[in-house]
């Protein structure tokens, strides 16, 4: 079950910034006995790849604030996170944890079935985001880009410890991600709702 926590927190987090759960993940495994990789895994911890993510989070962190490049940067996104979801899935429900101390019998018979779990759950959140992200824009004529780009952020770091330190809570992290989903639909709906009827009204 912790296994199954685990994935799902770090692939979530993935959702909201690809690059926050593998950097984490590499850190912790290189600096702290919080989280043992796997010999598949391994690389995660390496310095040169700590190098990229990092880099590559720099990017990222700096596109998503400012409006406009926001979008274009989600476009591109839609095929990383999904596929950083899978990766961070994988190597989390794998590895030895402080929760977790014999994750290797849990996914042995299908190794691939992590990794499609998790770019499925990165595709959501992601796709989530990528939706809220101009009702935000418009409602606050992009002043609010920075803000939410930051708090997102800041819940990836947060889902992604929490995720490996102490997975249960993940379950919160989940349940507000989805009322968060919910509200971005019903503004969406409204904002259309509201664009056909100022569009009636010009017709006649």
């Amino acid at each position: 079950m912790f296994e199954v926590l685990t994935g799902t927190g770090l692939a979530a987090s993935a959702g909201l910034n690809a690059y926050i759960p593998l950097l984490t993940m590499g850190l912790l495994a290189r600096f702290t006995t919080a989280i043992d990789l796997p010999a598949g895994w391994a690389w995660l911890s390496n310095g040169w790849t700590l190098t990229i993510l990092a880099i590559l989070l720099a990017i990222e962190v700096v596109a998503d604030k400012v409006p406009v490049v926001d979008h274009f940067n989600d476009v591109v996104q839609t095929f990383v996170r999904p596929t950083a979801g899978g990766l961070a899935f994988g190597a989390g429900s794998t590895s030895e944890t402080v929760t977790v101390a014999d994750p290797g019998s849990f996914f042995s018979s299908h190794q691939w079935v992590p990794i499609v779990a998790g770019a499925v759950i990165a595709l959501g959140v992601h796709g989530v985001k990528a939706a809220s992200r101009p009702v935000v824009n418009a409602t606050t004529a992009g002043v609010g880009a920075p803000v939410a780009s930051t708090a997102e952020d800041v819940s990836s770091v947060v889902m992604s410890i929490l995720a490996i330190v102490l997975p249960i809570l993940v379950l919160i992290g989940l349940a507000v991600m989805l009322c968060a989903g919910f509200w971005v639909f019903r503004r969406r709906r409204q904002r259309r709702r509201t664009a056909g009827v100022d569009t009636r009204r010009l017709s006649v």
